[in-house]
This record gives structure tokens, sequence and C-alpha cells, in this order.
């Protein structure tokens, strides 16, 4: 459930009288009033005085923007396609908390003539307000990375602003519509050029440029483009093929549909997957009134340990992409088999109700519609169920055959399987799957010069995890998997022109001493 009243259609603004009372609907909890169970551990309200407050910080932002604006002088060239059309630097797809922030890092650099593109309307970008059903992200509420190094844009900056000092002394994790709040605040406050409703469908390379295609007819013309699509921005989210095949679409949902839980009330529910997403959705759906909630996973018992946590190290975020292929793969193939828990909200909330079952040990095999409208599922350890809706939290698929932008060109993408061979006792069938990155996060070609779009599309989504550790849909990984990718931007943008700079260099007379105070003091012969 979204709540988006605040928001004017052509922007957002945190200056505009009404803030606070916004943020209050914000982080409300959908139908809070019916809603059982636990409840979320942080429940304080705006400062009376947050409107002054945030207003006071984002003056001070744009402050210290001046303050660090060196160098100042624009160095990019402009370019104009034949048509006449405008041509940007770099176009940026996904307006979330990469996409923003690449925006940012861009502008540090002096390259202002950017665009960011998302599919969805202004201020539901991200899965913060949309999908998301968990109380908190599970990053700890420390964490940094959008902010790029000013302390004023950082999150605690504009969180201590809302909620005071106090308030973030009492803070655990960040609540995900907080954090989705903060996001606006700093698209808005960095006045970031966002066209949203604007969904990219293609990339085609026209001479010197790519033409990115939305799906509304429009297009744009980029030198370079990044893909800052999240979670699922290399694939799709998956669906086992039996269902797909077997059941009509109206017996299944996936836990990252955008759908009110409250529609389940009373129903028998079963889930396939134990990733957070899954356990969110099932704790959702219990404390809207599901009558019964089975939770099916393929491992025996809950894991426990997380060692992402251990890995939040400058040493390891910083350094991984520098090690060779067989280092890092040893490094990724281990942590994700070994995997991630549930978060600690996801299972106390479940574990609140007596109808909540997790059935470990079993995937689902086969699945099929019954005549009195119920759901039949077979689990792979023999025993059969019938439900009267079915939930899938299953992950995403790494192919870019299933990404309608990237299947033209979907075959041709190097992949990790094409020039590695992991060792023996290092297997991992999905991994492989991942692209073969450059060093800057641009797609390599299976077979060069058949694609050459390839070579201005930069992968800053999940897909860059085995090359890079971490990526923009990583919220502990923007601090240090962004410099590689700005680094290779700017570096392609000024290698194209420096001709032209050095030319203009080696032939500049702009006066900057004026020698004519100095005509009574030269010395003269004799």
């Amino acid at each position: 459930m979204h709540q988006t009243g605040f928001l004017p259609a052509d922007g957002h603004s945190s200056q505009r009288p009404g803030y606070r009372d916004w943020l209050i609907g914000l982080t409300a909890l959908a139908h809070e009033e019916i809603r059982t169970g636990l409840t979320p551990p942080f429940r304080q309200l705006p400062l009376p005085d947050a409107e002054a407050r945030i207003a006071a910080l984002s003056a001070r932002v744009r402050h210290d923007i001046e303050i660090l604006l060196y160098p100042r002088d624009e160095w990019i060239l402009p370019r104009t396609h034949p048509s006449g059309a405008h041509v940007y630097d770099v176009v940026i797809v996904g307006g979330g908390q990469c996409g923003l922030t690449v925006g940012h890092a861009l502008r540090q650099e002096r390259v202002n003539n950017f665009l960011i593109l998302d599919r969805m309307p202004a201020g539901l970008e991200g899965p913060w307000i949309t999908y998301s059903r968990m109380w908190t992200l599970r990053s700890p509420k420390h964490v940094s990375g959008p902010e790029l190094g000013m302390p004023s844009l950082a999150p605690r900056s504009w969180f201590e602003a809302i909620y005071g000092e106090a308030g973030w002394e009492a803070l655990d994790k960040w609540p995900r519509q907080t954090w989705h709040a903060y996001l606006e605040w700093f698209r808005e406050v960095l006045d970031l050029p966002v066209r949203n409703d604007a969904n990219a469908t293609g990339f085609v390379q026209e001479g010197e440029f790519v033409r990115v295609e939305v799906a509304d007819g429009t297009c744009h013309y980029a030198r370079k483009v990044v893909l800052a699509t999240g979670i699922e921005g290399m694939g799709d989210w998956f669906v086992p093929g039996f269902i797909r095949d077997k059941l009509p679409a109206s017996a299944y949902t996936l836990c990252t549909d955008d759908v009110d839980s409250l529609a389940w009330k009373g129903r028998d529910v079963a889930i396939l997957g134990a990733g957070a997403t899954a356990w969110d959705r099932g704790a959702d759906l219990l404390e809207l009134g599901a009558a019964r909630v089975t939770l099916y996973m393929r491992r025996q018992r809950i894991l426990t340990a997380n060692a992402f946590r251990y890995l939040e190290k400058a040493g390891y975020l910083r350094h991984f992409a520098s090690m060779a292929d067989a280092e890092k793969w040893r490094w990724i193939q281990a942590i994700f088999t070994y995997g991630q828990p549930p978060t600690q909200d996801g299972v106390d909330r479940c574990a609140a109700f007596p109808n909540f079952t997790v059935h470990a040990g079993a995937t689902w095999t086969d699945a099929e519609a019954r005549a009195d409208g119920r759901v039949r599922v077979t689990a792979s350890d023999g025993t059969v169920a019938d439900f009267d809706h079915l939930f899938i939290g299953c992950g995403f698929s790494i192919d870019a055959a299933n990404r309608p932008e990237l299947a033209p060109f979907a075959d041709n993408i190097l992949l990790w399987k094409d020039v590695f061979a992991p060792p023996e006792g290092q297997p991992d069938t999905w991994l492989i799957t991942y692209p073969y990155l450059t060093r800057d996060l641009r797609f390599r070609e299976r077979e060069p010069g058949k694609t050459p779009v390839l070579e201005n599309i930069h992968c800053f989504n999940y897909g860059a995890t085995v090359t890079n550790a971490h990526s923009g849909a990583s919220l502990s990984g923007i601090r240090y998997g962004l410099p590689p990718l700005i680094h290779g931007l700017t570096y392609a943008l000024w290698m194209a022109d420096e001709p032209e700079h050095f030319r203009i260099t080696r032939d500049w007379d702009q006066v900057d001493t004026d020698p004519s105070p100095l005509a009574g003091h030269m010395w003269k012969a004799g």
C-alpha cells in the first residue's frame, strides 16, 4: 500500500507545508487499525519543528555543495544528434537509491548533462513503499553511501533533522518508509533530473550515440548508459515452469507484487521460498487475517548466521574487484552457498501466529488447479496439500533474455561461464551465468563487434555482483562499487574530447599575468 498524496505531480518538496503530516502518513502501517500480531519497534513521530529543521539542513547541503564545487568548469564538449535532438552524456536507467547516487557522483565530476529514467510514477521509485513488506532495512543504521562523503547529505543528518538526536540514539534499523522519505529528500535537495513514468524498453546504437527507447514511444539519445535497475535488473523474478504452465495467473502471486495482503483474509495460503521477502509477505498475510500460512523451504533448517555482516569491511568492499578471477570466485561462491538468513523481524512476526507453519526440507514439484477453485501442491518430500492461493518467493533469474531492453543482444553478452571454469569443489550453476564485466562495469561481447551498443552500457544492477562483489542493488556496496563506474564513464568521455582539449591548451593565450607594471623596471644593456 502506498501513499503519495503529499507529493506534487511534477516533483518532490520537503519545503511544502504539511511535510511533517505527510511523513506521519507515509510511515504508518497499512490497515493499522485492524492489523494483529507484533508492532514495529520504532514508533516515534517527527519533531514538532521538523519542517524548519529540514529546511535548515537543505540550505546547509546547498551551501556545502557550493563549498566543494571544485573544479567548477564544465569540461565535456556538447554533442547534437544529426536529427537535431539533444544528446545526453549519460542516461541512467533507474531512479532508486542507486540511480540517484550515480547522478550525484556525476555532478561531483562536473558531468551535468545526464538524465535519470524511472518506470514508476514520482514517489514510487524502488521497493520501499510498493511491494516491500519488511519493517526495516536489514543494513545497520549507520550505513552510508549515497552522500558520497558529504556529512550534511548523509542519511543520519536527515534523520536527526526529522526525529532529533535522541531519535537517532533510539533507532535500531531504518524503517523502510523512512528510508524512502530520505531518498525523496535526497533527490529534491540535489535537484536531480528524473523523468518518471519512463520505462526504458530498448537500446540501439546509432553511430556514436545510443538511442534509449521508452515504452510510450519517445526516445532519448545518450553517449553512455548506466543500468541502475536493482536486484532483478539482469533477469526477472523466478517462477517455476510448472506453475506458469499449469496454473491460471489468478492462482498465484509473486511475493514482490505490489498487492494488498488483506485480499487473502480468511484464506489458506502457501508460500514457496524462504528468503526475507517471502517471510515478510507471510507476516503481512498473517497480520491481516490469513486463516493459515504455510512456508515451504528447500533447506532442512533455517539459517542463523549471516556472513555478509562480517564482510562489511573496507578491505573486502574496496578490493574484491581487484582480485583475480579465481579469488573472486572462491569468495563469492562460498558466500552464496552459505546463504543469508531471514531477518529476525520476519521470523518473530510469523512466529507470533499459531496458524503459521514452516514446511522445511521440501520444495514443490507439481501444482494442479482444482475444480473447487483451490490449488493442490505436491512437494518434493511426497506430501500433498490444497490451498486457496499460492505466493512465489523464489528469488530472481540472471538471464538478460528475460529483460525486453536487453533481449536483442542477450546472446552476445559475455558471461562468467564463457571465460572461467570453477575449480573442483566450487561449483555453482547460477553464479556462473552472471555477466563478465569490465573493471568499470561495462558489458563485454562474446563476439566482438557484433553488438557494439554493449560497449556503451554499464551494468550497476545486481548483475555486477560476481565481478564487483557489490552493486547499486546493495546499499552497503554503493560507496565502494560506485568509484570504478564513475571513473570509467568520465575517462571515456574525457578521451573522446582529449584531442580538442589538447589543441585548446596548446594554443592557450588568455592573459593570466599582465607584465605592463614592470615597464620601467626592465634591465637594459649599456
